[in-house]
């Protein structure tokens, strides 16, 4: 696989203050490095270097087809979060169909279909998580191509001193700007901004619907199920089948309430043509209000009108010739 890591690194040089590109105004700016605070010697100004590539041999082909650029954030509290989340996926992944949905399968109370759909509910959920977690949120680059005809949508930062579109944000956990963010989210260990927003609503849907499948799978299991005939009364799970079951219940019961929350707030916002940082600042006035279907804004949040895509974590976004109005409206 082809992908692409983002390094800014502070250099003290000599060189004069750096110019910004396209700016209105013929003026200056000191540049810092977007990942640390640290200030540049008096006199001097810190430079920051291009991106760099690193390129994995006999895999160029999936490059093309998908790419997929990964983007890591070092944060031990995030990847504490993300991990209770995998935590949580995997026990429920694993003692669900061992415990419900194979046992009652082989003996013929409920059909093939059913564990089928809960292994691709289970697989979409955690690519959902995956992607979510390691795709480019937005990060806008050090040296931005600023058209004449978009001069005034572009403003500068005054965190890391380089010029970005209006409704970009700057991050500091993360430390960069990011593209119409919504909000750094610790539960996946990254920003939800204009490149990744789609997939973040992937994981909060994947999610409601297993955690749904597995409340419905417990209930059935003591309510509806035929008992089952042949157990073995010494392994594990049959010894402690209660409280296994009982976990399972209450994890589905926290993560479906939980992200059917998440997911209503998000959809609102997307309607809404509102991130949460700017109802959180309320920035925004009525007069930027947009009012448009759900269908194009789920569209230009998805990149696609195809709608059967919407649900495809492994692809890659291309944003709408369209929706360019709508990003730039502030």
């Amino acid at each position: 696989m082809h992908f692409s890591l983002s390094h800014t690194l502070a250099v003290v040089s000599h060189e004069p203050l750096r110019r910004v590109p396209n700016f209105p105004e013929d003026k200056t700016f000191p540049v810092r490095s977007l990942d640390t605070d640290t200030k540049a010697p008096s006199g001097k100004r810190a430079a920051v270097t291009p991106r760099t590539s690193i390129s994995c041999p006999g895999t160029e082909h999936l490059s093309l087809a998908m790419k997929l650029r990964l983007h890591f954030v070092v944060d031990p509290m995030g990847w504490l979060c993300v991990s209770i989340i995998f935590g949580i996926w995997l026990y429920n992944s694993v003692f669900v169909p061992k415990l419900v949905l194979l046992p009652h399968y082989n003996e013929g109370h409920i059909p093939w279909a059913l564990v089928i759909c809960y292994y691709l509910t289970s697989a979409l959920c955690i690519l959902a998580l995956l992607r979510a977690s390691t795709a480019d949120p937005g990060r806008l680059p050090s040296d931005p191509h600023i058209p004449f005809s978009e001069r005034a949508e572009w403003e500068l930062c005054n965190k890391c001193n380089l010029m970005r579109p209006k409704r970009s944000h700057h991050c500091t956990r993360c430390g960069h700007c990011v593209r119409r963010m919504d909000h750094h989210c610790p539960w996946i260990n990254n920003c939800v901004g204009e490149d990744n927003h789609w997939l973040f609503l992937q994981l909060c849907f994947y999610t409601q619907v297993l955690s749904l499948f597995t409340l419905v799978m417990d209930f059935c299991q003591y309510y509806y199920f035929q008992p089952l005939t042949a157990l073995d009364q010494d392994m594990f799970t049959t010894q402690h089948e209660l409280a296994l079951i009982r976990i399972s219940t209450l994890m589905g019961l926290v993560m479906f309430g939980g992200m059917s929350s998440l997911f209503y707030t998000q959809m609102v916002g997307i309607i809404s043509d509102t991130t949460t940082i700017e109802k959180m600042s309320q920035v925004l006035n009525e007069t930027h209000v947009t009012k448009r279907s759900w269908q194009w804004a789920l569209s230009e949040v998805f990149g696609t009108r195809w709608k059967v895509l919407w649900l495809i974590p492994l692809r890659s976004r291309q944003p709408l010739q369209a929706s360019h109005n709508f990003r730039n409206q502030v």
